[in-house]
């Protein structure tokens, strides 16, 4: 099991500039960056690859950004720049040596509405479809997708456990997974640890965050069953810190995110990395690593 740290804690969009905040990751215990890539056109994959090895880091994870117009399930131009914009991201994964593509890639975030259910099938169905031709395009590359259930207020079409399930199911590949966020199971899930044993092998990545967007382990979440499942089930996956916080504007909005939740980013990161690393890993716990001045600075540039 590796520890993460998603990029959006820090900047949006992620850059090649961005790659300035990797010597304080690395100083601070993380082994895999997972980076949103908002646009495929922000980001040099082959310069972000070597600022990765020269820090001693791996990119884990990349993760889909699904706004308003990359939608699996939306009209006829949603569903082509869906496709489109996630097979570019397939695309630079090769050169980032990233092996799974992450999120809610089977609509827009934020689409909540209830619809009937002969609408809601055929939303299914067309899914389905989609996800299809994504996986062998993931399949011809190596790669693997790993799909995430949102609460309800950010998706109306899965929301469970059980629902991703019936969907990679459905779509038949070996190439999708599932993705469980501990923010998201918390409203949907009646037992955390019960979702991750039901997901068993398919489970391909893990999202930590606090109940309420913060700190992992620092909320009213409990953890010990989360820490029992992912050992009984065997995961060997990435764990990767997703919270969210005022400073980045743009993702702050995006979330919901009105008030200051924690006092820094960087005791998110540094607090939610030790107990990570206390409660569900198996090596030594972090050291409360100070920010360092260069790492100051790589953050006011951003």
């Amino acid at each position: 099991m590796r520890f993460g740290i998603n990029t959006f804690l820090f900047t949006s969009p992620f850059t090649n500039k961005s790659t300035r905040l990797f010597p304080q990751f690395k100083a601070w215990g993380f082994e895999t960056i997972e980076i949103p890539i908002e646009d495929p056109s922000h980001i040099d994959p082959a310069r972000v690859k070597g600022e990765l090895d020269r820090h001693g880091l791996v990119c884990g994870t990349v993760c889909a950004c699904m706004g308003p117009d990359r939608d699996l399930r939306g009209n006829a131009k949603q569903q082509r720049t869906s496709l489109a914009y996630m097979v570019k991201v397939l695309d630079q994964m090769v050169a980032l040596d990233c092996p799974s593509l992450v999120g809610p890639v089977y609509s827009a975030v934020g689409r909540a509405d209830a619809v009937p259910a002969p609408e809601y099938r055929q939303q299914w169905k067309t899914v389905v479809k989609h996800l299809k031709t994504l996986c062998k395009e993931a399949e011809a590359r190596g790669k693997q997708i790993c799909l995430e259930p949102l609460n309800r207020f950010e998706t109306d079409f899965i929301n469970t456990c059980d629902q991703a399930l019936k969907m990679v199911q459905d779509v038949g590949s070996s190439a999708l997974k599932l993705h469980l966020d501990t923010f998201h199971m918390n409203i949907e899930e009646k037992n955390q640890g019960a979702a991750i044993r039901k997901a068993g092998k398919l489970l391909g990545h893990v999202h930590a965050c606090g109940s309420g967007r913060g700190t992992p382990g620092y909320d009213h979440i409990d953890w010990k069953p989360i820490a029992e499942a992912l050992s009984e089930i065997g995961y060997k996956g990435d764990v990767v810190i997703e919270s969210f916080t005022t400073d980045v504007k743009v993702i702050a909005r995006a979330a919901a995110i009105w008030r200051r939740i924690e006092p820094t980013r960087d005791e998110i990161a540094v607090k939610g990395l030790r107990f990570l690393k206390e409660n569900l890993g198996t090596g030594p716990s972090s050291k409360s690593i100070p920010v360092t001045a260069s790492a100051q600075a790589a953050q006011q540039t951003l």
